[in-house]
């Protein structure tokens, strides 16, 4: 499923993504708060705070203390990484979403904010109540099997579900995580059914899995990597439209069967709606510059990230076709929080 993130890497070699270029930011338009319009002309003039709506020790809050030295040394200000966790990152993204349009209060999320958009009865949009500012980088999903465990490739998954539906069962991090929605998008094209197990975080999900409590682990990289590594769970399939550096060779799900199949994981950067562009184009280049650091670029590929650092409109565009493409695939298999 192309989008406006992956087409810019089309025909690029696999192992990098380059930066994109920074936009230069156009007039903006007559703002009726007075405290906003100042703010305009000496933003950032106090700390900027950075809502992770996750606890400490995850992916996002490891994105936001990687760039956050970086960051406050450019901007000149202190940054300060605000954890805001519950309910699938949705309490962290309405703390924000009612924040003042100033440019002072963010919100580093990741790929539930599509999700949710569908799922949960929301007070926000990401359509409406959004200031999109840059996807920092996106990370692949990987479907593993445990060792001890025949299964090799997809075909042998599928072949195993169809003859005993709903016999295999696979892990996630829980309902609604688009490791989730992922694998019944999966299903539904292939059909074929197996029993979600939805885990409360990724640390339970894998314990299981690596104890062979449940056979199959759907996760983004970033926790799985070691263990694949050390032959503890073996990759199936990834969720890339095309091998990743990260696991060369593994083939990905659009090359056994699934033709464009793709879901990323991603961290972006969104604000409250209606901060003023000059602002959003100001941390946006400078997000970009923390991430065109050889240093910045190291750690992020620890986490299996490949950087991004998209523009505000390209960042709108993809997180808006990411909540109508997997709002879709809630819809079409009534995914609901009991599912």
């Amino acid at each position: 499923m192309p989008n406006a993130l992956t087409k810019k890497g089309e025909g690029m070699k696999q192992h990098r993504r380059s930066l994109l270029t920074f936009a230069v930011a156009g007039m903006a338009p007559a703002l009726a708060a007075p405290s906003i319009a100042r703010a305009q002309g000496v933003w950032p003039d106090r700390p900027i705070r950075i809502i992770v709506p996750y606890p400490p020790g995850g992916s996002n809050d490891t994105v936001a203390r990687i760039i956050q030295p970086r960051l406050q040394e450019l901007l000149g200000r202190s940054i300060i990484v605000d954890n805001r966790a519950g309910a699938s990152g949705s309490v962290g993204s309405n703390e924000m979403s009612r924040s003042a349009p100033d440019g002072y209060t963010w919100l580093l999320a990741n790929d539930t904010l599509a999700a949710n958009d569908t799922l949960l009865p929301l007070p926000y949009k990401v359509a409406t109540d959004f200031s999109f500012c840059s996807v920092l980088g996106t990370c692949p999903y990987a479907l593993t099997a445990h060792p001890s465990l025949p299964y090799r490739t997809l075909a042998d998954v599928i072949a195993e579900a169809k003859a005993r539906p709903d016999f295999l069962s696979y892990a996630t991090t829980g309902v609604g995580s688009l490791a989730h929605v992922a694998a019944v998008l999966l299903q539904q094209r292939g059909d074929f059914r197996m029993t979600h197990v939805p885990y409360r975080g990724g640390g339970p999900a894998l314990q299981d899995s690596l104890a062979g409590h449940v056979p199959l682990f759907m996760s983004n990289i970033v926790i799985i990597l070691p263990h694949i590594r050390a032959g503890a769970l073996r990759p199936i399939g990834i969720s890339t439209r095309a091998e990743s550096r990260y696991l060369p060779g593994l083939a990905p799900f659009a090359a056994q069967g699934f033709p464009g199949f793709e879901a990323l994981t991603y961290w972006t950067l969104v604000g409250p709606a209606n901060i003023p562009p000059p602002i959003v184009e100001k941390m946006q280049q400078t997000i970009a510059q923390v991430l065109a650091e050889p240093a910045v670029q190291a750690r992020m590929a620890e986490q299996g990230a490949d950087i991004v650092a998209s523009t505000p409109e390209e960042t709108r565009t993809f997180l808006l076709g990411q909540v109508e493409t997997w709002g879709k695939v809630i819809r079409d298999n009534g995914i609901s929080t009991d599912s």
